[in-house]
């Protein structure tokens, strides 16, 4: 069976149900399937992690350096598990702690000269997978479902309205 055919969590709607499920669940399977290739190229073109990528783009964005609970908040997971990361990828040389000159018991991540390199080579094979993935779709019709998804998530950010047949 072709891996696209695969059963998936939208595989269980049925023509009755409701199009705002039928919608949660594409968003939902598309998005899997996209955040599942991304992480496989990674590993296999590379051999590092999605998470481990994802904290070096926060720092490629920072010159100067996150400090552990910047790192944490940005990519929403716990501290732990941003220390375990950058553990990792401060013993290959991609990232170092710098000791705030201000506060001696706090410090900041930045990337490695090594490290930027190793990104920039993994962010444009990145930029490339993207826009390949994406490819299915023309580039207007990139721009509508940006635009399309961009209202839901305004919609979003708003006091969402009280669910339906429940009041």
């Amino acid at each position: 069976m072709n891996d696209l055919a695969a059963p998936d969590l939208e595989h269980r709607l049925l023509a009755e149900d409701h199009t705002s499920l039928r919608l949660w669940l594409r968003l939902l399977t598309t998005t899997i399937r996209l955040e599942d290739t991304v992480r496989q190229r990674l590993r296999e073109g590379f051999g590092i992690t999605l998470p481990r990528f994802d904290l070096m783009a926060q720092l490629e964005r920072e010159p100067d350096g996150l400090t552990m609970g910047e790192l944490s908040r940005r990519m929403m997971v716990t501290g732990g598990n941003i220390t375990t990361i950058v553990d990792q990828l401060e013993k290959e040389n991609m990232v170092q702690r710098v000791v705030s000159p201000s506060d001696r018991r706090s410090y900041s991540v930045r990337m490695t000269a090594q490290g930027r390199a190793a990104f920039e080579t993994m962010a444009k094979a990145h930029e490339q997978w993207v826009i390949g993935l994406m490819s299915t779709l023309s580039e207007d019709q990139q721009l509508q479902l940006h635009t399309l998804l961009g209202l839901l998530k305004q919609g979003l950010l708003q006091d969402p309205p009280p669910p339906r047949g429940l009041t």
